[in-house]
C-alpha cells in the first residue's frame, strides 16, 4: 500500500505540474474533469444506485452542472455559480415531489444533491481563482504541496507514532500524533516553498496559512469519513492506486481550496 501511494504520486506529479503551467482551457478541463470524477463518487456513497427514475436523475443533473459551475469560476463570471446552483435547486426539488409520496426523506435527497455542488465543484474552483491571480502558478502549488504534505505527515506520524484517537467516531484510525505529525509537516513544507519560491513573503503569516491550511485539510479528510463511514465503505473509488478515489484525494483540498484563495488576497 505504502509503495502503490508513493508510485502514484510519482507518476500524477509531473503530469500535475504540466497541466497546470499550461493554464488556459487546459486547466479548466483538468479542474472540470476532476470536479466530475469526484462528485461521481460523492453521489455514489450518498445516493442508493436503485430506487425510482427521478432518484436516480438527482445525480446525473448534479454531474451536467459542475463543469458550468467551474466555467463561471474560469470565464470570470462568479455571480454565474449561484445562479446554476438556483437552478439546480429548483430541478432537484421538482424531482422530489413525486417522491415524497413514498418517501418522507425526498427532501433529504435534494440537500444531499445541493451540497455535492457547494461541496465539489464549487470549492475546487477556488483553485482557478488562484491559478489566474498573479503569482498564480507559485501560490497554487504552495497549498497543494501543504496539502499534501500534511496528509503524508499525518498518515506515517499516525501510523508509527500514533496513540490517541483524534475522532474515533468518525474516523478510527486517526490520532492526535498524527494531526500534529500533519501540522508539523504543513508548517515545514511551507516555510521550505516560501524560501525557494516566494521569498518576499513575511514568516510569520506563512506560519498561519499553513496552520489554517492544515487544519481546514484535517476537517475535510473528516467531514469526507463521515459521508463513508455512514454508506459503510473504506474508500471512495479505485481509481487512484494506494489512494482509493478522487475523494479520498481531494477531500483536504476541498475545504483548503477556498481559504487558501481568501487568505490570498487578505492577508498577503
Amino acid at each position: 500500500m505504502h509503495l502503490k501511494r508513493w508510485i502514484t504520486g510519482i507518476i500524477a506529479l509531473p503530469i500535475l505540474y504540466l497541466l497546470v503551467w499550461v493554464g488556459g482551457v487546459v486547466f479548466y478541463l483538468l479542474v472540470a474533469a476532476a470536479s466530475i470524477i469526484t462528485l461521481w463518487e460523492y453521489y455514489r456513497i450518498v445516493f442508493a444506485p436503485d430506487g425510482p427514475f427521478q432518484k436516480r436523475l438527482m445525480p446525473i443533473l448534479g454531474l451536467v452542472f459542475a463543469p458550468a459551475i467551474v466555467w463561471a469560476f474560469y470565464d470570470g463570471k462568479m455571480a454565474a455559480a449561484p445562479m446554476i446552483l438556483a437552478v439546480d435547486l429548483i430541478l432537484a426539488a421538482g424531482l422530489s415531489l413525486p417522491l415524497f409520496k413514498d418517501d418522507p426523506q425526498a427532501p433529504g435527497l435534494v440537500a444531499k444533491q445541493v451540497l455535492g455542488l457547494v461541496y465539489i465543484p464549487v470549492f475546487l474552483s477556488f483553485l482557478v481563482l488562484i491559478r489566474f491571480s498573479p503569482d498564480g502558478i507559485a501560490w497554487l502549488f504552495w497549498p497543494l504541496l501543504i496539502v499534501f504534505a500534511g496528509d503524508t505527515g499525518a498518515f506515517y506520524t499516525g501510523t508509527y507514532l500514533g496513540r490517541h484517537k483524534l475522532c474515533p467516531w468518525v474516523s478510527p484510525k486517526k490520532t492526535i500524533e498524527g494531526s500534529l505529525g500533519g501540522l508539523a509537516a504543513n508548517v515545514a513544507v511551507a516555510l521550505g516553498y516560501k524560501a525557494l519560491l516566494l521569498p518576499d513573503l513575511a514568516t510569520v503569516p506563512c506560519i498561519l496559512f499553513a496552520l489554517i491550511i492544515g487544519v481546514a485539510g484535517q476537517i475535510g479528510d473528516l467531514f469526507a469519513s463521515e459521508f463513508k463511514r455512514s454508506a459503510g465503505v473504506k474508500d471512495s473509488g479505485t481509481l487512484l492506486p494506494g489512494h482509493g478515489g478522487f475523494l479520498d484525494r481531494l477531500d483536504a483540498l476541498l475545504f483548503a481550496s477556498p481559504l487558501a484563495y481568501l487568505l490570498k488576497i487578505g492577508i498577503f
